[in-house]
């Protein structure tokens, strides 16, 4: 498939014309083809009065409806095969293995929210039916489930080109709720973007759903995200990128004369915490479990551990000289685009050039700026350190962790309490550590959406269980999950529907019960029509 740099708007091309851009290879510099053309602000505030024209249709599909446009979509990107990969690799750096791995989750998700929708009982449907007779006041038949907020704009990510991009979990996720959406293309991967749209656009056309169901933007820099934030009819936003783009969005969206929500996740550090049973026990296999986790995809995942805690005792040398051995063996790695590996070094240097931080070791392997490598490496320094320098708990996306030595629980249970809101933190304990930790545990859970025991953060598991947020500075809204089928929840809102006729209803508030769900009906959960009412 050709790839023709335009942005797909409604169904329809965008213009030429105007600034354009071309992607990069992080691994060879080679400038690749073809050149993309950046929307200007009247093609994305007419792609987005056309998503809001669409609305008024989407919302009102069934569930099937919806199911079988999200699997058609999963059906079209595979149908891309070779060709998607072989872009994405070229554009990202990344190995045709992981991006074969993200493909699967991508179509999976896709998939998956098509089973939820299908169902349908994620609507909350809630029922209480009228009593007339109550005394000393009756009470009206009300009627309450979600409905979709509307357009959703969606910005694509640097490090997951496939799974939190074009038709990533945000756009899965929006599109099972009712929302149609508009994605802002990330300018590291454009054609990879291009590949997508165009098959999710298919999806839309064979399934007879409105054009602008789907539609994708290209543009770079502050002043189109924005204008996207700001457009009247944009309804919801879904983020993930740095802190200083994510809240500048999020800022935005609050200073509209009719403000909206942004769901950003921007940044986190994922403490992870060894405790001294567990560095005695097993003190090796966490070291190089631990250089996995924080070099997985050259660092650059959200849930990479840049923190590490530990008690110093008899074994804490050990464990610092197996990570050293570790990572001094380990390769280097393509960052994803030479700004990224920029923004690494500076915050690394920030980092090391504390006082009292000391290298603890470096990849023996050798860099190639031209190639944008960035080295594995490791720091140490103490608790008090840390606890006196906020810096310290700066994010450095890359291959970088910092451990840091407490005297003794108190001093961990400190730093634990110093830390910003997290999505991820993580304790190695044996069964006594874990014991004794509860007040280190509760503190984490306090600070983290995802608490991990024994295990390492990276990764995360697309289920109906999963909770990928927490806390701000992490994300922008603590209460949602961007992974999982609960993320659908953030682009919807409730509606309750008073003493209306039956035949007026949704259908899944109807007293038949069509479509099967399970609804709260007089505070009890039941699949039952109402009969009463």
């Amino acid at each position: 498939m050709s790839l023709h740099g335009l942005s797909l708007l409604a169904g329809q091309p965008g213009q030429t014309g105007g600034t354009t851009f071309h992607a990069t290879n992080p691994a060879t510099g080679e400038r690749l083809e073809p050149a993309f053309h950046e929307a200007s602000l009247a093609e994305a505030g007419a792609a987005l009065d056309a998503a809001a024209e669409a609305w008024v249709d989407l919302r009102t599909r069934s569930g099937a409806d919806r199911a079988r446009l999200l699997e058609a979509m999963a059906a079209e990107i595979e149908e891309l095969g070779d060709t998607l990969l072989q872009r994405a690799h070229a554009e990202t750096g990344l190995p045709l293995v992981r991006l074969t791995g993200e493909r699967g989750r991508t179509c999976g998700q896709l998939r998956l929210f098509a089973q939820v929708v299908r169902e349908g009982s994620w609507v909350d449907a809630r029922i209480d039916p009228a009593l007339p007779t109550r005394q000393p006041l009756p009470r009206a038949d009300l009627r309450r489930m979600l409905t979709a907020l509307g357009p959703v704009v969606v910005f694509g990510s640097s490090n997951f080109p496939l799974a939190f991009s074009a038709a990533g979990g945000d756009t899965a996720s929006a599109l099972a709720a009712g929302c149609p959406v508009v994605v802002k293309a990330h300018r590291a991967h454009p054609g990879t973007a291009e590949l997508v749209a165009t098959a999710l656009q298919r999806a839309v056309a064979a399934c007879g759903f409105p054009p602008a169901t789907y539609s994708l933007i290209h543009g770079g820099g502050s002043t189109l995200g924005i204008a996207l934030v700001r457009h009247p009819a944009t309804a919801a936003v879904g983020f993930t990128g740095s802190h200083t783009a994510g809240r500048a969005l999020f800022d935005a969206a609050a200073a509209r004369p009719h403000p909206i929500p942004v769901f950003a996740e921007m940044s986190s550090v994922n403490p992870l915490f060894v405790l001294a049973g567990a560095l005695g026990e097993r003190g090796a296999t966490i070291a190089q479990g631990l250089l996995t986790s924080f070099t997985l995809g050259v660092g650059q995942f959200c849930t990479k551990p840049g923190l590490v805690f530990v008690q110093r005792g008899p074994d804490t040398e050990a464990f610092l000289q197996k990570l050293a051995d570790a990572v001094r063996a380990a390769p280097c790695g393509t960052m994803l685009t030479h700004g990224i590996r920029e923004a690494f070094l500076e915050n690394r240097g920030r980092i090391t050039s504390v006082a009292d931080v000391r290298p603890l070791a470096a990849s023996a392997a050798t860099v190639h700026p031209e190639r944008t490598e960035a080295e594995p490496s490791v720091a140490t320094t103490s608790a008090r350190t840390f606890l006196a320098n906020p810096v310290l708990a700066t994010e450095a996306f890359g291959p970088f962790t910092l451990v840091v030595v407490a005297d003794d629980m108190a001093e961990l249970s400190a730093c634990a309490a110093s830390l910003e809101g997290q999505l991820t933190a993580t304790v190695h304990g044996t069964p006594a550590d874990l014991a004794a930790a509860g007040s280190l545990l509760a503190r984490l859970e306090r600070v983290a959406g995802r608490v991990v025991i024994n295990g390492f953060p990276t990764g995360v598991e697309v289920c109906p269980a999963m909770n990928h947020g927490g806390p701000y500075p992490a994300t922008t809204d603590t209460r949602f999950t961007s992974v999982g089928t609960a993320a659908i929840l953030r682009f919807v809102r409730p509606v309750c529907y008073q003493s209306y006729p039956d035949p007026l209803l949704p259908a899944a508030l109807q007293n038949a019960n069509p479509l099967g769900l399970l609804r709260l009906v007089d505070g009890k959960p039941t699949r039952d029509p109402v009969v009463h009412a």
